[in-house]
């Protein structure tokens, strides 16, 4: 393996921004283990996929504008979403597409050519599949929806979770089904989402493994209320804050800690 030149622009993506920032600072330290120049552009915003899957295509705009204002000048975008980059991919094409403006329908093109899911990164442009972490643990993986259909990343998290140094992956029956989260699905049709994580969190139960980890805190966040609220005992976690531990992060006390937060 061998550092890409240039500089990596992390899209930490809202969800992770306000509520689970270990996830986008986890991806930092990982990346720089892995020799990396990684850059945080503070004007980053939301990907506006909200607005575009409830058919606000115009108030996304000023999202699809931004996002190419701040990335354009980076060699590679990475994201730990499979979710907000499948957006990044596969809405903002067809965004500036309606609204005709041809220019930025070109950088456009230009930031989908270099945006990548973490997984797709790791595994695609740095060549690597063991990135020398170490998390002594059983855990199950849950496919996100987005990451699958949309953004494709396919085995590439498998991959990575199968070279982690004491790990157990157990297999998630019935993985591919969705979890009942998909955004505003979740609000306009509770009683359905909640019927969908209720059938998925007893397949998580069922594994027995100690952490349930998805690449979408979207989709764990859904998952993981559920666990909290029925007092499982499963933890969840973003697939980045198992790559990004090693060894030392369990040697003393403020290892401990750390792995048990």
């Amino acid at each position: 393996m061998s550092a890409p030149t240039g500089t990596v622009a992390l899209f930490a993506t809202c969800i992770n921004d306000t509520l689970f920032p270990e996830t986008p600072k986890a991806v930092v330290r990982l990346l720089e283990r892995l020799g990396c120049r990684v850059d945080f552009p503070l004007q980053q915003t939301c990907c506006g996929q909200m607005f575009t899957n409830t058919g606000y295509f115009r108030e996304a705009m000023p999202s699809v504008r931004n996002f190419v204002d701040t990335f354009e000048g980076y060699d590679y975008v990475v994201g730990p979403s499979g979710s907000c980059i499948g957006s990044v991919r596969d809405q903002h094409p067809m965004l500036a597409d309606r609204l005709g403006d041809h220019a930025l329908q070109r950088r456009v093109d230009a930031i989908v050519a270099k945006t990548y899911d973490l997984s797709e990164f790791l595994v695609d442009v740095l060549g690597v599949t063991d990135v020398g972490a170490y998390f002594p643990h059983t855990v199950t993986y849950h496919p996100t929806c987005h990451s699958l259909r949309v953004t494709k990343v396919g085995d590439r998290p498998y991959q990575l979770l199968k070279a982690v140094r004491g790990l157990t992956l157990i297999e998630l029956p019935n993985a591919n089904q969705c979890c009942g989260f998909g955004g505003t699905f979740s609000v306009k049709n509770s009683d359905t989402s909640v019927a969908m994580v209720t059938d998925k969190v007893r397949n998580v139960l069922d594994t027995g493994a100690e952490y349930v980890v998805t690449g979408d805190n979207s989709c764990l966040m859904n998952i993981g209320g559920v666990l909290s609220r029925e007092k499982a005992g499963v933890r969840p976690i973003h697939l980045a804050e198992i790559l990004a531990r090693t060894e030392a992060d369990y040697a003393g006390s403020v290892g401990e800690a750390v792995v048990a937060r």
